[in-house]
């Protein structure tokens, strides 16, 4: 299999096309799965997926592109792929995000370097200790899986970048008696290495939920005051962050539009809360330039090789940034804005999420979302289910665990009506968690959270 550098160079090489992009990303993943107290399965994978992107001008903002994805290691068979993609070009409807390429700042010193590995040795200490915790009489079924994504992006202009990408997570789910008395409860955590994983604790937390759940109480659908957890926060601010595209907000399309443009500039919230994305963010980092192999609305193949850096969405309650491509950005004199690839909402108290338990008369403590779906795209409502631990608090203290719910809420009012934040934290969205991992989020007190009606789900 040639080196992904290389591939990259024998496709610009033979590229009859105006102008020519090469993306190619080698995959290295480890997973392993229990349940019913013993391991189930475990394994290893690689893979190489790589695309070319072909372009032809019909003049400086005016351009027709083809891109053509492939998994072939065949180096044989790198020009089929190649004038497949200028064949597709040729015949593609003028694009919209036209816009010249971007010019190379310098080539990344691991340009040659081999990709990056990882094998099923990643999760000893984590078997050792899970181990440990089948020993106990909790039923724990669960998932790990480390991946480390090596992506190269070369383009005809000149641009050669590499970057790593580690993504890794542990899922537990524990249950605990049968039939009407059976408790079930969740705990995850994000991780880039596992050298930084604590299974100890995180079944020490389950644990103690599970110990909430022996008493059962039936609550009705109402407004009930609810402290978030940082996983159910970060569920809710991920939706909200693929929603802040700048061209729907000018075209009335989203939440983020108002009456002659957008809702930049707009308060939310008295608490001066700060959500953002950073490539930088320690353990949180992602890759810091755009490799898209389609354009759409948040991203454009034009841009390839743009540089990512920290956006600001939200600055101390208020908005701030919204998403623009190059091409959108200049179309709506806006500066051009990078989705980012992690998520952190910062600007709270030090509070922990038990010391703002003990603060509670009476609410709910929400510690996982599920199935959350879209409702009214024009107020970011959202509906979803409650699952694995609802539990009710009382005089500082939880005192069991409540039937599910469905909801109705939208993260836009939930940090307009959020009356408490405290510390932020990493953590692992449970609802998102295959599609977004690297989330920093506070706990939040919504004073009237809607739980719109009872939900049978377990």
């Amino acid at each position: 299999m040639l080196q992904a550098g290389e591939v990259v160079e024998r496709a610009l090489a033979l590229s009859r096309a105006d102008e020519a992009m090469v993306i190619v990303s080698d995959g290295s993943e480890a997973t392993l799965r229990w349940a019913g107290n013993s391991m189930t399965t475990n394994g290893s994978t690689v893979f190489r997926d790589w695309a070319v992107i072909s372009i032809f001008r019909d003049g400086p903002q005016a351009a027709r592109v083809g891109s053509i994805s492939s998994t072939s290691v065949d180096p044989d068979e790198i020009e089929a792929v190649v004038r497949a993609s200028e064949a597709a070009a040729r015949t593609a409807e003028p694009a919209k995000d036209a816009m010249p390429l971007v010019e190379p700042e310098a080539t990344d010193d691991e340009w040659s370097a081999a990709p990056a590995a990882t094998g099923i040795e990643v999760f000893t200490d984590l078997a050792r200790d899970l181990a440990i915790g089948f020993e106990g009489t909790d039923r724990l079924y669960g998932f790990a899986e480390h991946r480390l994504v090596t992506t190269w992006l070369g383009t005809s202009t000149g641009i050669r970048r590499r970057f790593v990408q580690p993504t890794g997570s542990v899922e537990i789910n524990g249950k605990r008696g049968e039939g009407a008395d059976l408790a079930s409860a969740w705990v995850g955590v994000g991780t880039t290495d596992f050298t930084d994983v604590d299974i100890p604790g995180l079944l020490a937390d389950l644990s103690r939920r599970l110990d909430w759940a022996k008493n059962k109480i039936d609550l009705p659908a109402g407004r009930y005051e609810t402290l978030m957890p940082p996983s159910t926060v970060a569920d809710m601010m991920i939706y909200m962050a693929w929603t802040m595209e700048g061209r729907g907000a000018h075209e009335g399309h989203s939440a983020f539009a108002r009456a002659g443009g957008t809702r930049i500039g707009e308060r939310l919230t008295d608490i001066p809360l700060t959500l953002y994305s950073d490539p930088g963010a320690s353990g949180l980092e992602y890759q810091p330039f755009v490799a898209t192999r389609a354009s759409s609305e948040s991203v454009s193949v034009f841009d390839n090789g743009f540089s990512a850096g920290r956006v600001d969405w939200l600055r101390d309650g208020v908005v701030e940034s919204l998403i623009y491509p190059r091409a959108t950005a200049a179309e709506f004199d806006a500066p051009t804005t990078v989705p980012g690839e992690n998520l952190l909402l910062t600007g709270g108290s030090e509070a922990t999420l038990d010391e703002m338990i003990a603060r509670t008369e009476r609410g709910l403590l929400l510690t996982t979302l599920w199935y959350i779906r879209e409702v009214d795209p024009a107020t970011l409502l959202l509906t979803g289910l409650t699952r694995d631990g609802v539990y009710l608090i009382e005089n500082g203290e939880v005192v069991g665990a409540v039937n599910n719910f469905r909801f109705n809420e939208s993260p836009l009012d939930l940090l307009r009506r959020a009356s408490e934040a405290g510390g932020t934290e990493t953590t692992l969205p449970r609802e998102w968690k295959d599609w977004f991992t690297r989330t920093a989020m506070p706990p939040l007190r919504i004073p009237d959270f809607h739980m719109s009606s009872v939900s049978q789900a377990t």
